[in-house]
């Protein structure tokens, strides 16, 4: 009579229990497995609003490092200039980084060589070092940003990814408009040099969390396309330099500008033809025909441009016009951050009852237009109230705008592509920003001018006016001091005139870019049998 194994009977039992693996429904499986989700949230979020808040936190400071630096009013301007420019050249390298040594490997590094920049940024003595750290700095920041995106998303299931989105955009829109408000503080309270050296601790933490928790994407060996990097680079570079000195060389008035300007166009022409002809392009060709991915592109240089733009006219306009100190135009620049926090947060909410992301994007594109379009309706003799409200309002806007836009761009692209999207996104964002702050800032200097002398018109001619008895008896002979005041009422008038007109151009560039949102092609709902790709771990 035979006799029962128990052994066998025992393996029979353990393989009719399913594995943890098995148990999770395909759609609630994330790419890549954490051990701590929550803790490394709090960890990517900390390492993106830190290099986040160093593109604007240094703004307020010039004034302080100037003096410190031996640097003119010019030249000081490389402090806020060479960061840019470094994280815009260096954001496409992060795909094939990621790649090559591992995404873990990159974001730690990234931020370890955040942490140590932003150490020398402190220490600096002079203009030429601080330059060369905000050149380092910049590169670290232009990974951390692609990465943390990527990670956000590949830690999540995709039944979470629009929560996770809403948390990663609201770091991203926020950061910029608390930096000025952090920068002024420290500034104010301490000294510019905090302004980076509060870098350190924070870049610290996320260290250690990163390194207890961050999985990785699989190392991929592909080749680097030399030639295609140099030529993105150069014209980048030449394109952020056209910017930046064309104001100051009357724009294409001169060599310079015409020679920067051709050497960009010439570069970005050479850099697509390698693009597309290349064995091993620098970006996957595969990208480029993903038209979700493409319009998401185009949708980010408006959304830089709104951003951007708006942050760098506001804060003068109410400091300058306005009378504000530095720390109350930050704080009246903060209801835009709150509604854009509160609208991310319902965007998430929507998206989880499937709602049609293009309708959200369409909704909020024409809520910020709505916003400034009413801030074309401003005064020099209004409160406090129009710039809460309006900020209230457009951070609504650009929130419902951000999180739809991301989950449909990225919601019918394989998985393994989304490094190098992010990226593109991120530079498409860079280039919009800067594009749009040396447009508005041209136009405002012009628009001044223009609007100065048209005002000026009904003005009598302050020859005439000082030599008139009559004149001269109504003023008790301080004419001179009158027609002061009435220039700088003109000045003021003249520059509110040229705001409004920039308000306005914004305004048209946002309901312009409507149209777009027929372009997007509304991803699938997550469903059973939607296999995510499964990646190693370091």
């Amino acid at each position: 009579m035979a006799t029962a194994n128990p052994d066998a009977g025992e393996a029979d039992r353990l393989a009719r229990i399913p594995s943890t693996e098995e148990a999770v429904p395909l759609e609630e499986r994330a790419a890549l497995h954490t051990s701590n989700r929550p803790l490394l949230t709090i960890g990517v979020m900390a390492a993106t609003i830190m290099q986040i808040l160093d593109s604007t936190i240094a703004n307020v400071a010039l004034p302080h490092m100037q003096a410190s630096l031996s640097a003119t009013s010019d030249t000081v301007t490389w402090v806020l200039t060479s960061y840019i420019v470094a994280s815009a050249v260096a954001i496409p390298l992060t795909g094939w980084l990621a790649d090559r040594i591992g995404s873990r490997n990159l974001f730690l590094g990234a931020v370890v060589g955040f942490v140590i920049a932003s150490m020398l940024c402190g220490l600096a003595s002079s203009l030429p070092e601080m330059v060369i750290f905000r050149v380092l700095q910049g590169v670290a920041a232009a990974f951390m940003n692609p990465l943390s995106q990527t990670v956000m998303m590949d830690i999540n299931p995709r039944s979470k990814q629009a929560a996770a989105m809403s948390i990663w955009g609201m770091g991203i829109m926020v950061g910029p408009i608390l930096g000025p408000v952090i920068g002024g503080w420290l500034t104010d309270n301490y000294d510019w040099r905090w302004c980076f050296y509060v870098n350190v601790p924070i870049g610290i933490a996320c260290f250690l969390i990163l390194w207890a928790l961050l999985p990785s994407r699989d190392i991929t060996k592909r080749g680097f396309d030399i030639f295609g990097f140099s030529m993105l680079a150069v014209a980048i570079s030449a394109f952020q330099l056209m910017l930046d000195r064309g104001q100051t060389q009357d724009w294409f008035s001169s060599w310079e500008v015409w020679t920067e300007g051709m050497v960009a166009l010439a570069s970005a022409w050479m850099f697509f033809v390698q693009l597309f002809t290349a064995r091993n392009p620098m970006f996957d060709r595969a990208l480029f025909l993903n038209r979700n991915l493409l319009t998401g592109v185009g949708f980010m240089l408006v959304l830089g441009v709104l951003m951007t733009a708006t942050l760098a006219l506001l804060p003068p306009m109410l400091q300058q016009l306005y009378g504000y100190p530095v720390l109350t135009a930050g704080i009246l620049l903060m209801p835009r951050g709150i509604g854009i926090v509160g609208s991310m947060y319902i965007a998430g909410q929507l998206m989880k009852r499937q709602v049609d992301p293009r309708m959200m994007v369409g909704t909020g594109l024409l809520i910020a237009a709505w916003s400034l379009y009413d801030m074309t309706g401003w005064t020099l003799e209004m409160g406090q109230q129009p710039f809460i409200v309006t900020g209230f309002v457009q951070g609504i806007g650009l929130g419902l705008v951000f999180i739809p836009l991301n989950i449909t761009a990225f919601g019918t692209l394989d998985p393994r592509y989304r490094t190098e999207a992010s990226s593109l996104m991120n530079l498409s964002r860079n280039i919009g920003g800067s594009a749009g702050i040396s447009v508005v800032t041209a136009l405002l200097a012009r628009n001044i001018q223009t609007a100065h002398s048209e005002i000026g018109q009904h003005i009598p001619d302050p020859g005439l006016v000082a030599n008139d008895p009559v004149v001269s008896s109504i003023t008790g002979g301080a004419t001179d001091t009158v027609l002061a005041m009435a220039d700088a009422i003109v000045n003021k008038q003249a520059a509110m005139v040229a705001y409004l007109d920039d308000f306005k151009l914004m305004m048209i560039l946002t309901l312009g870019s409507i149209p777009l949102v027929f372009l997007l092609q509304r991803p699938a709902a997550p469903k059973v049998g939607d296999e995510p790709v499964h990646v190693a771990m370091d």
